[in-house]
């Protein structure tokens, strides 16, 4: 089963609950079925603020992701913690599934390039 926790902090309203479906089909279509995900929204001055403490750009952006396990191996017994995407709904407006598509890839380990990039146009397009 996956785990998905949504969590709104950005100020306005989102479909939390047909991000939380494009994540499981996405996560699916990559052959994970099995574990947990956080997906936050967030305001431009927060978001702004991750990007400047963790990657050292102080501007604010569509999506970072903060991975866990992605794909590794890991011991029976032990739950998959994929990690959280962080997504700023101001910046992305009403076309946030490529965004999110782009985060969720980099959980699972994908980096920048023709390979993510492939990805990313076919899984976004979907409803």
């Amino acid at each position: 089963m996956l785990d998905i926790e949504v969590s709104n902090r950005s100020g306005v309203d989102m479909d939390a609950e047909g991000a939380a479906g494009f994540a499981r089909r996405l996560l699916a279509a990559e052959g994970i079925d099995e574990g947990e995900l956080g997906l936050v929204f967030v305001a431009p001055e927060e978001i702004r603020t991750l990007k400047r403490e963790h990657l050292g750009v102080d501007e604010p952006t569509d999506v970072l992701s903060f991975p866990i396990d992605g794909r590794d191996a890991l011991p029976d017994g032990l739950p998959r913690q994929l990690g959280d995407v962080v997504l700023c709904p101001q910046v992305v407006g009403d076309e946030w599934q490529r965004p999110l598509a782009h985060g969720l890839l980099h959980l699972l380990g994908y980096d920048h390039g023709p390979e993510m990039e492939e990805r990313e146009e076919v899984l976004s397009v979907w409803p």
